[in-house]
């Protein structure tokens, strides 16, 4: 039977347990937030910049625990950092169905916030990167849509709230965190070769073979990665998609709600097709990241970002908001795993952890900013067309740090074996002060 039915490379069951964490939080937190802003506004009749800050304090501090979640995981792997995280955010979410002041509202988001950012994305990337080679980006693809497949959740998450209401909804969103999420994390492994596998699940000598034929990267150091030009391309190109990515994820069903005048539930379904279009892009954009220009590729997501928020700001029909959904979904969908999987063929996996998290700890700017930026513009104009333009330009920006971001120049020899582990573990602190 064995022999007819050859064993699954774990590295997948992985991809499928973060897939799974990814929908948790999709679902339940980052595609549903603007959600809970319509309904908590309606009851508490807080401003759009309130929220909109709540959600950017949120991402500051994603980006404050980057490189530090980086460093812990690259010295004791992901498994610990990913359990504690899913204790936090369903914890968090029960706190969060208490709130009955701004004051409460902040505390409470911020520990809902702190759990996803140490369950999901960056847990799993790192064991993904490094359990995966050759299909990279396909598997950094597959796990990703995990947040869009909870995307297409949200509708009922809408129902949730309109009928159960949004306390009864949050805490029992935080019971299905712990149910389900424990006992995912359990499956997370960081490398494959102590467990007794090889990269993609193939003998030391065929890979050998295909690094002579793809010219593999060299293994940097995060030290080495900082001084390069396109660690900051990347950086500041991923900043600026998040700045559109962040501003939609909260305003997009307040602007189709308020400004455009249609239901919350064709908001919600305009949230559902974005997420399909995203889904589309992450398991197809996987795929074909693997066998073409990368580098081209996030470039037309860029694009793409671009001219779907001109669409939405000045959308005078729903079609155009279905148009805008579909756009931005296939770009983000597509980008998300490419850009993951760039860093990691550029700068090597030996200190991926660390470099991730020093570039999120810049690229989170952007996803702190958008809301902001879209929430205080609508408050003062009265629609979103001026924030929505406004950011649109700097994702045509982010366009251009890509197309500058070529692959860096072999960093120089080292002085002495294990040096590098060493700068790898040691920079996180010295990245944050610079």
């Amino acid at each position: 039977m064995s022999s007819r039915f050859p064993k699954l490379y774990y590295g997948w069951y992985i991809v499928a347990a973060g897939w799974g964490v990814q929908i948790l939080v999709g679902a339940l937190m980052f595609q549903a937030y603007g959600s809970y802003a319509a309904v908590m506004r309606e009851e508490f009749g807080w401003s759009k910049t309130m929220f909109s800050a709540a959600f950017s304090m949120s991402q500051a501090e994603s980006g404050v625990l980057g490189p530090v979640q980086g460093r812990l995981m690259d010295r004791f792997g992901p498994r610990i950092v990913s359990q504690i995280g899913v204790v936090i955010f369903g914890g968090g979410f029960m706190l969060f169905s208490q709130v009955e002041s701004p004051a409460f509202f902040f505390v409470a988001f911020f520990f809902v916030a702190m759990g996803a950012a140490l369950s999901g994305f960056m847990s799993f990337t790192i064991a993904i990167v490094n359990w995966f080679e050759r299909r990279r980006s396909t598997a950094l693809g597959i796990m990703l849509s995990g947040l869009a497949v909870g995307g297409l959740i949200v509708p009922a998450v809408v129902l949730s709230l309109e009928h159960l209401g949004w306390r009864s909804t949050a805490f029992g969103s935080g019971i299905i965190i712990l149910a389900v999420g424990l006992p995912l994390t359990l499956v997370l492994r960081h490398r494959p070769e102590p467990y007794g596998y090889q990269i993609d699940g193939v003998s030391q000598q065929e890979r050998e073979a295909r690094r002579v034929v793809a010219q593999a990267p060299h293994e940097f150091t995060a030290r080495e990665a900082l001084r390069t030009p396109v660690f900051w391309y990347l950086s500041l190109g991923h900043a600026a998609a998040l700045l559109v990515v962040s501003a939609v994820l909260v305003h997009m069903v307040l602007h189709v709600n308020e400004n455009l005048g249609y239901s919350l539930a064709t908001a919600g379904a305009m949230t559902a097709l974005l997420t399909a279009a995203m889904i589309v892009g992450l398991i197809g954009g996987g795929g074909i990241g693997d066998r073409f220009n990368k580098r081209t590729l996030i470039v037309g997501c860029m694009a793409g970002h671009t001219s779907g928020l001109l669409l939405l700001a000045y959308a005078s029909d729903l079609w155009m908001v279905a148009l805008f959904a579909i756009l931005h979904g296939m770009a983000w969908g597509t980008r998300a795993p490419v850009l993951q999987s760039i860093r990691a063929d550029y700068f090597g996996r030996a200190a991926f952890g660390t470099i991730t998290g020093l570039s999120t700890f810049i690229s989170l700017l952007g996803m702190m900013l958008g809301p902001i930026i879209a929430g205080v513009l609508a408050d003062e104009t009265g629609s979103y067309e001026v924030g929505f333009t406004a950011l649109a330009i700097v994702a045509g920006i982010g366009a251009v740090f890509f197309f500058l971001a070529r692959p860096p120049h072999p960093p120089a020899a080292r002085s002495a074996p294990g040096e590098e582990g060493r700068h790898g573990l040691e920079v996180a602190s010295a990245g944050s002060e610079g």
